[in-house]
C-alpha cells in the first residue's frame, strides 16, 4: 500500500522533517517480506557424490547458509552416498533441521544411494525425494574396518541411533516404524517401495519433473508453514572448492594416518642424515597435510601420544641394548596407538586392520634398519682421507727424534713422535693428524 509523504516548501524546516518522516516510513517496506524474497524464483541445487565427512558437512552447511541469505525458494541437495562419520552427519541434520528455507534432499541420478548416514540426511529434510533406480536405508551402526564393539556398547549406539531415525521421521510425518528397522536391521528398500510405504515425499526421474512436483507442496519450517513455488524457478548449481575437494580426500581416516606416519619417517630420516632434502621435503607436506585432517577428525590423544611413545621406543633399541624389549613396546605402542588414534563408537572412523598391520611392520623395520644404518654410519671411524690415517701402521724411514718421515699405506708422510723417539725401521702407529697433515705416531706394541 502507498503511503502518503506530507510536503513542505523547500528550503524551510518543514522539508528537513518531510525527508525524515519519509525516510522513517521506508524502513518498514525495505524490512517487508515482498522485497525480502526477491530471489524466492531461484533454486539452488547443490550435489554430493562421496562419503559424509568434514568436507561434505562443511559444503553442505555453506549451501544453507548461501540459500538463507539469498531468500531462495529452496535447496536441492542431489545425494549419492554409502554413509560417513556419525559426527559430521549430525551437524549436517541439525542445520536442515534450522533452515529458514525448504531443504529438499533428491537422490539421484539414478543408480545412486543414500545409506546409512545418508539415510539419517534424507530423513531429515522437508522433502526427501529419490530418482527411480536408487535406494536407501541400511543404516545399522558399523566400525570402519569390519571391527566389533562390544556388547553393551553397541546396544547402546544401536538405540541411539534408533531413537534420533524415529524422531526425524516423526517429525517429517513419515513412516516411523520402517526407519527403525532400516537402523536395527540394515533393511534397505528402493525407490518406489520408499514412496509406497512413506519413507520418502515423491519419486522424481529428473531436477525437472522434482520441480513441478514440489510447487504448491506445503512444508514445515522453523517459521511455521511454507508453500514451495517452483514452477519456472531459475536453477543454479554449485560444487565444492578446491579445499574442500582436498579436505574430503585427505580426511578419511586411513589416508590421515597414512600421511602421519609418512611425514615421521620422512622427518626422522632428514634429521639422522642431514642434505638428503628429499626424505625432508615429502615428511614436511605429508606432516602439514595429517594435521588439516586431523583437526576435523574425531582424534584420541591418548593414541596420538602411544604413537610418539612407540617412535621413541624404536629409536632407544637403536642406541640402547634391550635384547629386542624396547622393540617390542615400541610395536606394541604403535598399535595400540593405531587402534586409538580415531575414536568414534558407531561411525565409519576407525582405521582398518589391512592399515595398521602394514604401517606397523614398515614402520619398525624403518627406524631399527634404515635409521639405524644412517646413526651407525655417522658413528663409524672414516676410512679414507686423512682422518682415515688414525689407527693405521706403518714404519719409520727415518729416525724420529722427534721428527722424520714414515711409510704408511705405500705413502711417505712427514710424522712427529708422539713420545719416545722413534728408530728407523721401526713399526709405528698413526695417533693423530696436525695441521699441514703431519702425522703424530707411536711405537706399535
Amino acid at each position: 500500500m502507498a503511503r502518503e509523504i506530507p510536503t513542505a516548501r523547500p528550503g524551510g524546516a518543514g522539508a528537513a522533517l518531510g525527508l525524515l518522516l519519509a525516510a522513517l516510513a521506508s524502513l518498514p517496506l525495505c524490512s517487508s517480506p515482498a522485497l525480502a524474497s526477491a530471489d524466492s524464483s531461484l533454486v539452488l541445487r547443490v550435489r554430493v557424490q562421496d562419503a559424509i565427512g568434514p568436507a561434505s558437512r562443511n559444503f553442505i552447511v555453506r549451501a544453507v547458509d548461501d540459500a538463507e541469505s539469498r531468500r531462495a525458494a529452496c535447496l536441492v541437495l542431489e545425494l549419492d552416498t554409502p554413509g560417513g562419520l556419525d559426527e559430521s552427519m549430525r551437524d549436517i541434520v541439525k542445520r536442515i533441521l534450522g533452515a529458514a528455507v525448504p531443504v529438499v534432499v533428491y537422490v539421484a541420478p539414478s543408480g545412486s544411494r543414500a545409506a546409512s548416514a545418508g539415510f539419517f540426511i534424507l530423513q531429515a529434510a522437508h522433502v526427501a525425494a529419490m530418482a527411480p533406480g536408487t535406494n536407501t536405508g541400511a543404516a545399522h551402526p558399523v566400525q570402519m574396518g569390519g571391527g566389533e564393539m562390544d556388547e553393551t556398547m553397541a546396544g547402546k549406539v544401536e538405540n541411539d541411533a534408533a531413537s534420533f531415525v524415529h524422531a526425524l521421521a516423526q517429525r517429517r510425518g513419515r513412516n516411523v516404524e520402517w526407519a527403525e528397522s532400516a537402523v536395527r536391521e540394515s533393511a534397505s528398500i528402493a525407490a518406489s517401495d520408499a514412496l509406497e510405504k512413506r519413507v520418502i515425499d515423491c519419486v522424481a526421474g529428473s531436477l525437472d519433473d522434482l520441480l513441478v512436483q514440489l510447487d504448491g507442496r506445503q512444508v514445515e519450517l522453523i517459521s511455521g508453514p511454507h508453500t514451495l513455488h517452483t514452477v519456472n524457478a531459475r536453477v543454479e548449481s554449485h560444487s565444492m572448492n578446491w579445499r574442500d575437494r582436498v579436505l574430503s580426500t585427505i580426511a578419511n581416516p586411513n589416508v590421515a594416518y597414512l600421511l602421519l606416519m609418512l611425514g615421521t619417517m620422512g622427518l626422522a630420516m632428514e634429521l639422522w642424515n642431514p642434505g638428503a632434502i628429499f626424505p625432508g621435503v615429502v615428511g614436511a607436506i605429508a606432516l602439514l597435510l595429517a594435521f588439516f585432517a586431523l583437526q576435523v577428525l574425531p582424534v584420541n590423544q591418548a593414541g596420538l601420544l602411544l604413537l610418539v611413545v612407540g617412535v621413541i621406543l624404536l629409536l632407544l633399541e637403536i642406541k640402547v641394548t634391550s635384547y629386542g624389549a624396547l622393540t617390542i613396546g615400541g610395536v606394541a605402542s604403535l598399535t595400540l596407538g593405531s587402534i586409538l588414534l580415531f575414536d568414534s563408537p558407531g561411525a565409519l572412523s576407525r582405521l582398518s586392520w589391512s592399515i595398521i598391520v602394514p604401517v606397523v611392520v614398515c614402520t619398525t623395520l624403518f627406524f631399527l634398519f634404515v635409521v639405524g644404518a644412517g646413526l651407525r654410519a655417522q658413528r663409524r671411524r672414516p676410512v679414507t682421507g686423512p682422518e682415515g690415517m688414525v689407527g693405521e701402521r706403518g714404519r719409520a724411514d727415518t729416525a724420529l727424534t722427534p721428527a722424520g718421515r714414515v711409510a704408511v699405506h705405500g705413502e711417505y708422510w712427514w710424522a712427529r713422535a708422539a713420545d719416545a723417539p722413534v728408530a728407523a725401521g721401526e713399526a709405528v702407529v698413526v695417533t693423530a693428524i696436525e695441521e699441514g697433515r703431519r702425522l703424530v705416531v707411536r711405537r706399535s706394541t
